[in-house]
């Protein structure tokens, strides 16, 4: 009688046990599903709205570059000096990259290890 019950327990355990490692991989599957949707979306948004800036920019130099030539009375002078002016931007952000990393990291980082 006592093998019986220890037999049934076992039997138990081991459906148990199934069915946890069936519901891991579930929940596995899900969580991969959520961050990749995440990230996707994510660039999906940074493309659209990068581009959407990049375009801005790109009119808002010409114009500026134009206006300073204008000003210089040469129209090299105002596109080398709109030039210059994104080459110390692209400077200050090489410089400054660490600081700019940190938000992004702690963001994502806060999808993935997510305890939901």
């Amino acid at each position: 009688m006592a093998f019986d019950e220890l037999k049934q327990d076992l039997m138990e355990a081991n459906a148990d046990i199934k069915s946890y490692l069936e519901h891991s991989e579930e929940y596995l599957k899900l969580k991969v599903f959520k961050l990749f949707m995440i990230s996707l979306t994510s660039f999906a948004q940074i493309l659209a709205v990068g581009a959407l800036l990049l375009l801005a920019l790109f009119f808002l130099s010409t114009a500026i570059s134009l206006a300073l030539g204008a000003w210089f009375d040469n129209t090299f002078y105002g596109f080398a000096a709109v030039g210059l002016f994104y080459v110390l931007l692209g400077g200050l952000v090489y410089i400054n990259r660490e600081r700019i990393d940190r938000p992004i990291i702690r963001k994502f980082s806060k999808y993935f290890f997510d305890k939901e």
